[in-house]
């Protein structure tokens, strides 16, 4: 469903009373229930549950929460009759303290809208496609709509820390990387986002470096260029260089090329979370993670893309 321009809205934004900075550790109840309305419009409800897929969904949600959480409901609530696994799952949602776990119902419910929605014995709706992607849609615009820095891409909830940059260097990144050939290197970028957004500094950087030297390992590959023994970041971006992946000219004009591939990611992966930390415990600030996490997605855009180019 559209994101309606209310009259009490536009009077917000007139005062100024919008956030102008994403929050990560709060869920506004407002933002909860409407999350709740796309569920219930998507995933379906009980007056609409016609062949009884909408309870199996509810219910796989439901279970595998629990499971994964190692409890047997996911509230207290008494129960009349039967399990009633829509009440459930929205009981927790619109209750649960912990931001964190809020976000997992919310990512495991929308990962179930993009794969099974869609289909058109789920509701045996011949618009399914159109409305799981509004739903997400939806979704992605009611975080931006609250100030919260969160957005579902590729099946995963991903903190994000500006707007700009996400639009312009994030999903472009995760574009080029929905391909089989990358299916690595985009696993291992969407982990170190995973880590980024629940604090683990340290991991999200080893992965943003496994996902850049796959990414390379994969052009190698495909080209047939050796590289060495060892699939290490320097030696798979030399290869890349000497077998011109940057055309020499560009080479001949950016001389520094090499170095800024060298020690960006390498570098601050290695200085940070890539070795021991002896007697002192290396404490890695967001603001250098999410650093780390837009250079990533840079190069890995500019190599795909330099790659496409070659005949």
């Amino acid at each position: 469903m559209a994101i309606f321009d209310l009259f009490s809205k536009r009077q917000k934004k007139l005062r100024g009373d919008v956030p102008d900075v994403y929050s990560y550790d709060d869920l506004p109840q407002e933002l909860r229930t409407q999350i709740v309305h796309i569920w219930l419009d998507t995933l379906g409800h009980a007056d609409n549950d016609v062949s009884g897929n909408v309870k199996k969904l509810y219910s796989f949600i439901v279970n595998t929460l629990c499971r994964e959480y190692g409890v047997f409901t996911l509230t207290d609530t008494k129960k009349h009759g039967g399990r009633d696994f829509i009440g459930e799952l929205v009981d927790f949602f619109l209750k649960e303290p912990n931001i964190e776990r809020a976000l997992d119902a919310v990512e495991l419910s929308f990962k179930f809208i993009d794969k099974f929605t869609r289909q058109w014995d789920y509701l045996r709706r011949h618009d399914a496609n159109n409305r799981a992607n509004d739903a997400i849609e939806e979704l992605n615009g009611r975080f931006k709509e609250h100030g919260v820095g969160y957005q579902f891409v590729d099946g995963e909830i991903i903190r994000i820390d500006s707007e700009l940059i996400h639009s312009e260097v994030v999903k472009p990144a995760l574009r080029l990387l929905n391909q089989r050939k990358y299916a690595g290197a985009q696993q291992e970028f969407l982990k170190a986002h995973e880590h980024y957004r629940h604090g683990n500094a340290k991991e999200a950087l080893n992965e943003c470096l496994k996902s850049l030297e796959s990414l390379m390992k994969s052009i190698c590959d495909k080209r047939g260029w050796a590289y060495g023994g060892n699939a290490t970041a320097k030696n798979l971006i030399k290869a890349c260089i000497d077998n011109e992946l940057i055309p020499l000219f560009w080479q001949q004009n950016f001389t520094s090329l090499r170095s800024l591939l060298e020690s960006s990611v390498p570098t601050g992966r290695n200085k940070l979370g890539g070795h021991g930390q002896g007697t002192t415990t290396i404490a890695v600030p967001d603001h250098i993670v999410a650093y780390m996490l837009h250079m990533t997605a840079s190069a890995l855009v500019f190599l795909g893309e330099a790659e496409a180019a070659l005949p």
